[in-house]
């Protein structure tokens, strides 16, 4: 299997879609998850390459914590958004944007653009 990555969307059918372009570019899928409880879980637990976590979970919930504990843990991420550039906070760091919708040319674009 390929490099593993997590997968944070709150938006199942967003979730379905990415994590079926994420299989067809030669990756393993990690998730998904779809609420902050989940995300930590995985991020925390499991062996991971990358991930690409949606900014707001729903709910006023933002993935920011989630992002912190991938920070801690060396492990890059994109930062899967519709608000663009705007999105970035100082807690995200240099988090990579994917913006929403995508397609899978721009997924496979930005993951080898964080992965090298």
């Amino acid at each position: 299997m390929g490099q593993r990555i997590l997968v944070v969307d709150d938006e199942m059918l967003v979730a379905m879609m990415l994590e079926d372009m994420l299989a067809d570019l030669g990756y393993e899928v990690v998730g998904p998850a779809s609420n902050l409880n989940d995300a930590m879980e995985y991020a925390s637990n499991e062996e991971l390459h990358c991930a690409i976590l949606d900014l707001n979970l729903g709910r006023g919930v933002l993935s920011t914590p989630v992002a912190e504990v991938l920070k801690a843990r060396g492990v890059p991420f994109l930062l899967a958004t519709g608000y663009g550039a705007n999105a970035q906070t100082d807690a995200l760091g240099h988090a990579g944007l994917l913006g929403k919708p995508f397609s899978t040319g721009d997924v496979e674009d930005a993951l080898k653009s964080l992965l090298g």
